[in-house]
Formats: C-alpha cells, sequence, structure tokens
C-alpha cells in the first residue's frame, strides 16, 4: 500500500469518527504547483454537490496569520511599531490594573495576561444597536458595529482585576486581544475597515479572488461549503457564519478556497514574495510571524498568528481554526518549499493531525501526524494534590484534575475521564488517537497553583 492510499484511508477514517461531511486537502510547492489534491465527501450532504478547489470554506482562526501579516506591513509603513503600547492606538483601551503597558506584540502572541473570556458575538452587538444586515449591508464592514464592538471587548479586558501574569509572561490564547488587533487596523491602516485592508493590501494583491470576510456572501455564492457541527451526537446544518462569531473580525472572520490559499502559503514560502512576483511583505517580516515568541504548549512555540513545532526534525508553521461549521489548517515548512491545506465544513474535526499527516507524505517521510512518546514521572504526591481541582474559564471550558483509585492523575472533561501521563514536575499529556492535550501547572509565589495550561488557553482554578 502506497503512502498516499494510506494516508486517503486515515482521513476517510478521521471523517468517520467526527461525522465530517466535507474536506479539501491540497499539497502545493513554493512555485504554486500542486503535488497532490483531493476532495473528500460533499459540500453539501443534502444535494450531494462536490467540492472542488473553488469552494468557499469559513477559515475561522487562521484569520489571525493574516491579522498579523496586516499588523506587520502597518510596521513597515512606519504607522506603528508593534513595540508600543496598545493603549497609544486605542482610546477605548486602557490596560487598566496591569502595573505595566500591554504592548502590541503582547496580543500578536496571545501574551496579554488575560483569562480566557466568553464571546462577544456578532448578532448581539448588532441586536443591541438595531442594525439590519439587509438595510445596512454586510456587518462586516459596518463602523458602528466595529466601533461598539471595540468598546466592548476593551472595556471587558480593562475591568479584569486578576491575571494569569505581566504582559507578555505567558500564553494563553485570546481572541479578545486579537479584536483590539482588527480595531488597530480598522482606524490606522489607512482603510474603511478591517475587512477593506485585507482585500486592498493582500487578497488583491495575491490575486485571491474568492477571500473575504463577508457574513452574507459565501452562503448567496453557488458554490459554497454548508456548514455542519455535531450537537448532542446528532450531525446538523448551521444557520450560517453569524453563529458564534466574534464582533471584531480580526480573530476568526475570513473565508477562502484552495485555490486562493495556494497562492497564500507560496508567499510565506518566497519570504513575503507573491507567485506572479509582487512584494506583500518584506522577508524580515515572514521570518519575524515564523520565529518563536512565546511557548504555546509543550511542543509547540507561537510566532506572530502562526504555531511553530517540529515535524520529522524540520520546524513547520501554520494555525488551525475552530467555529460553527469550520475545522481548518494551514502548514508549510519554509526549508522544504511545501505547505499542506485542509478545509472541512463540519466543526471539530481534528484537521491538524490531518494537516501533518499531508506534509510529511509531501516531503517524503510517512503519512501520519506527529506522534510523542512519553514515560510516566509521576509528580511528588504533595505536587498533584495541590494540583487537584477544578479549573473553569468564562469561555465554557471545565475539568478537573484528580486522583484515581490507584493513585494515578485523572483529567475530567465533561463526561469523559482520561488518563494524564505525567511528562516532567507540572506538566502533563492526555493521549488521543487525532492529537495529543498538554497540560501545565500554573503557579506563583502569591497564589500557589492558580491555573492550569489545558491545550491553548490557561484556565483560572475554581475557587468554589
Amino acid at each position: 500500500m502506497t503512502e498516499q492510499e494510506k494516508f486517503e484511508i486515515s482521513v476517510e477514517k478521521c471523517m468517520e469518527d467526527h461525522q465530517a461531511v466535507g474536506m479539501a486537502i491540497a499539497i502545493v510547492d513554493a512555485q504554486g504547483v500542486t503535488k497532490y489534491e483531493h476532495f473528500f465527501g460533499e459540500r453539501d450532504q443534502e444535494t450531494g454537490k462536490r467540492i472542488d478547489e473553488e469552494t468557499i470554506f469559513g477559515l475561522a482562526s487562521l484569520t489571525k496569520s493574516f491579522t498579523c501579516l496586516a499588523i506587520l506591513k502597518m510596521q513597515e509603513d512606519n504607522i506603528l511599531s508593534i513595540e508600543d503600547p496598545v493603549s497609544d492606538y486605542i482610546p477605548e483601551f486602557k490596560g487598566m490594573n496591569q502595573g505595566e503597558p500591554v504592548l502590541i506584540k503582547h496580543l500578536m502572541f496571545h501574551s496579554g495576561g488575560y483569562f480566557p473570556q466568553s464571546r462577544i458575538v456578532v448578532d448581539t452587538v448588532a441586536a443591541e444597536l438595531g442594525l439590519d444586515e439587509a438595510v445596512v449591508g454586510d456587518l462586516a464592514y459596518n463602523a458602528e458595529l466595529a466601533q461598539e464592538g471595540c468598546r466592548q471587548v476593551a472595556g471587558r479586558l480593562d475591568a479584569q482585576k486578576e491575571f494569569i501574569g505581566r504582559p507578555g509572561e505567558y500564553f494563553s490564547y485570546c481572541n479578545d486581544g486579537y479584536g483590539l488587533l482588527s480595531d488597530i487596523i480598522y482606524h490606522h491602516g489607512g482603510s474603511a475597515s478591517y475587512a477593506d485592508y485585507l482585500l486592498e493590501h493582500i487578497l488583491k494583491p495575491l490575486g485571491m479572488e474568492r477571500s473575504f470576510c463577508d457574513f452574507v456572501r459565501p452562503l448567496k455564492d453557488e458554490n459554497h461549503a454548508a456548514l455542519y457541527a455535531v450537537i448532542a451526537g446528532e450531525l446538523t446544518k448551521v444557520r450560517d457564519y453569524h453563529d458564534n462569531a466574534f464582533v471584531l473580525n480580526g480573530g476568526g472572520a475570513m473565508k477562502s478556497t484552495l485555490k486562493d490559499l495556494k497562492k497564500y502559503i507560496a508567499m510565506y514560502l518566497n519570504d513575503g514574495t507573491g507567485l506572479d512576483g509582487t512584494a506583500i511583505a518584506k522577508p524580515e517580516t515572514i521570518t519575524a510571524m515564523t520565529t518563536k515568541h512565546q511557548m504555546d504548549s509543550y511542543v509547540t512555540d507561537y510566532g506572530y498568528g502562526l504555531d511553530i513545532k517540529e515535524l520529522n526534525g524540520l520546524q513547520v508553521a501554520g494555525h488551525g481554526g475552530s467555529l460553527p461549521g469550520v475545522s481548518s489548517h494551514l502548514l508549510w515548512c519554509r526549508e522544504r518549499g511545501m505547505g499542506v491545506i485542509v478545509l472541512c465544513n463540519t466543526e471539530d474535526v481534528p484537521v491538524s493531525g490531518v494537516a501533518e499527516a499531508a506534509l510529511s507524505m509531501g516531503m517524503g517521510f510517512k503519512a501520519e501526524r506527529i506522534r510523542h512518546h512519553y514515560e510516566n514521572k509521576p509528580w511528588d504526591t504533595q505536587t498533584l494534590k495541590e494540583a487537584c481541582g477544578v479549573y473553569a474559564s468564562d469561555e465554557g471550558t471545565k475539568v478537573e484534575l484528580f486522583i484515581g483509585e490507584a493513585g494515578e492523575a485523572l483529567l475530567k472533561n465533561g463526561d469523559k475521564v482520561s488518563a494524564v501521563t505525567m511528562i516532567e514536575p507540572g506538566h502533563g499529556m492526555i493521549a488521543g488517537e487525532y492529537g495529543d492535550t498538554f497540560i501545565q501547572m500554573i503557579a506563583d509565589d502569591r497564589r500557589g497553583i492558580f491555573g492550569m495550561r489545558y491545550g491553548s488557553r490557561i484556565l483560572p482554578r475554581s475557587k468554589a
């Protein structure tokens, strides 16, 4: 059996296990040549319509790389410095209670010090303002919504009195921070909106003709992927792109196609230059994006809007995205001049493992994701006892660390209880078929163990 056949069988199993409706996968090189492309399933289960390279998918948090690229382009144009305080550019944000300034770069690598918050969504804020999209036009371009969204997001961050740490100390994934970055782009980038800035400075120059932040346009397009999520065990068609959409676009509003994203990845593989020779960003800007700035998880670091890790001994960069009807991942290796796009129209499908397997295959290795094997090195009894407890965030995640009957460490998330492999003091790993989840206990002298890094977020310890 060839590596390609093994890969396609593994993708089909992953889709079956997670009730995924459709998936598009491509491997592309630095010259924009497609080395592999395959379309699994359907873009619409009801009609049986197939996927092609022009099918529009949601990108969700893949948008963050576009946001950081835009911010760094503004730095190239001497509009700002990422070393500047955020409050210099957003009057609504004071950076209160922190003791030292939150800088633009801190938001770019999720290190403002803020615990995860519940999502402020487009529909709620639009309703508060009485904005009817049928009257005012697509909300991705609405100035009133953007202004009120910024006021609410900035106000909520300023209201926090307890922090993970000082700015720049800890990574904890923060959509609110990317919301503020999109406001900086909107007010200081010289375009009518964040969405317009991306169109004018990145998407159109790269020839990405079917890429945008619009909420309404995708579902009006004949060639769009219908949106699905598994709710209470049942595959359900999601309403539209407004569902759980963050009020500020910089964290997850982008939609695109396989064809367009090949051009986007090729730009990174060519140090900021598009396939037609158009310079989108300076080589040093791309280097900065793909340089490790902050530890994300035990095996992953974060650059600017990009995860950085090793795959088969080579450094790779990319990002994933998840929203109702969206599971997406980009991954590329600059050294090998090869990149991968995975787009899926079903939420919570582990496409990061699919992307790793595809890129491995494209680079001539076995078509499988990274699998780390760790010896269990139990924490000392006192540390484990101190770490046990419930950790929950306003964003909705709630986990409990406790000791099992045999003295082993267990972690409960919802109804699922998993064994924790203790990698080293304070660090653990929950193994999964399609991806591992890492935990880290967060402590200081004043609070003791006050938080747990679970995946990419630091959850505060419940006081009750």
